[in-house]
């Protein structure tokens, strides 16, 4: 398989644009930085020019505008109209807060290819709880407006403990506002997931009987509304080929311009992540550290080095095998042969417990600039 050594290295093919890490919602599972408020020194529009020229010229097609909210950005419909100039497909991933259709119409315009929202939740009250802010009825007009405006509905709802319970109602919600393609993406647990993950981890019995609620839908719904259904990597027993393989086909660059393997990797320590405010989206693709770091084969120890699936996983998630078990060379402790894998077991065990009620409930820390500011 090409780009499973360094001395093979592909080109990017899709490119995550984090424009901001300003949003006007705060859920308890973003996966920005818990510490994104001391990230203030945004790349200006003209640096985000030369990271999309310079990244299409290395073969990048697929361009997500994400963040924080990307609407937040002013100069959001320019970037839109020189992604289209250099012949990317473009995707908008956003809260929908605040997408008026003059808003839709002008990113149409500029040429944007496709727009996915987020809802938090099928019921008014608990999506605005979790989103921190009230914005379920404007989510909801919004949904409908990108249909009138004749782009496909593709709709992101996040599953964890407080919504999991609502598999159904918020297929039938998908089903009201006619969306085209439904992502119920499990929460991934970083980030502020991470840090709220005893109150947001489902029990098996429920994530069990959710997947069995979607996959009905699947068949339901077939060739009328695709699907997608993420199962969580803490109940699958294998991990998931994480960015498809390190520095071979993903790269995100953040608001303050670092380019990333992963949107994730700001967590790992001792990753030199490099500046393209200091050198080029090729350079730093190529040449940097932090993308040889993991890049290919190589590095892995055992029991990854003689594991057959090797060259499907990669040795899963870097950034979950730091979490969980202090060492970003370990086997993805999601996978059942990973002498890690008890952390996984034993998180399982300890958010069941406040599931259970054996123990009292934690409040949920929210992500916005108040908490941010307490891990600067």
């Amino acid at each position: 398989m090409v780009g499973l050594h360094k001395t093979e290295i592909t080109p990017p093919r899709w490119l995550l644009a984090e424009l901001t890490y300003a949003c006007p919602l705060q859920c308890p599972y973003c996966a920005n930085p818990l510490e994104y408020e001391k990230y203030k020194n945004e790349l200006s529009t003209e640096e985000w020019v030369r990271v999309l020229t310079e990244a299409r010229k290395m073969g990048a097609v697929q361009l997500g505008f994400s963040g924080g909210e990307p609407l937040v950005r002013k100069d959001l419909p320019i970037l839109v109209e020189k992604a289209r100039e250099l012949g990317y497909y473009t995707n908008l991933i956003t809260s929908g807060y605040n997408l008026t259709e003059e808003k839709i119409i002008s990113l149409k315009e500029a040429g944007l290819d496709h727009i996915q929202i987020s809802i938090q939740a099928s019921s008014e009250e608990l999506n605005d709880y979790i989103a921190g802010t009230e914005s379920f009825q404007e989510k909801k007009e919004v949904a409908r407006l990108i249909k009138k405006q004749g782009y496909p509905m593709v709709l992101c709802v996040v599953i964890h403990r407080l919504n999991i319970h609502q598999m159904e109602d918020i297929l039938e919600m998908a089903i009201e506002l006619g969306a085209d393609y439904v992502e119920l993406a499990n929460t991934q647990y970083n980030g502020w997931a991470l840090l709220n993950r005893d109150m947001l981890l489902p029990t098996r019995a429920q994530f069990e009987e959710a997947e069995a609620i979607a996959h009905r839908y699947q068949e339901k719904l077939r060739g009328k509304m695709k699907i997608y259904y993420v199962v969580p990597d803490y109940y699958e027993g294998r991990p998931k080929a994480c960015m498809n393989g390190w520095g071979t086909t993903f790269l995100t660059i953040t608001p303050d311009g670092q380019a990333l393997p992963c949107h994730s990797a700001r967590e790992l320590p001792n990753l030199d992540c490099p500046s393209i405010r200091e050198m080029s989206v090729r350079e730093a693709w190529e040449e940097s550290d932090a993308f040889n770091k993991f890049r290919g084969l190589e590095w892995m120890k055992e029991p990854c080095r003689s594991c057959p699936d090797k060259e499907k996983d990669f040795g899963g998630c870097r950034c979950q095998a730091y979490l969980m078990s202090g060492d970003a060379t370990n086997t993805d402790p999601a996978c059942d042969k990973s002498p890690q894998h008890q952390n996984i077991l034993q998180a399982i065990e300890e958010a069941g417990r406040y599931t259970s009620g054996d123990t009292a409930a934690k409040p949920l820390v929210f992500r916005n600039s108040k908490n941010s500011k307490q891990y600067l």
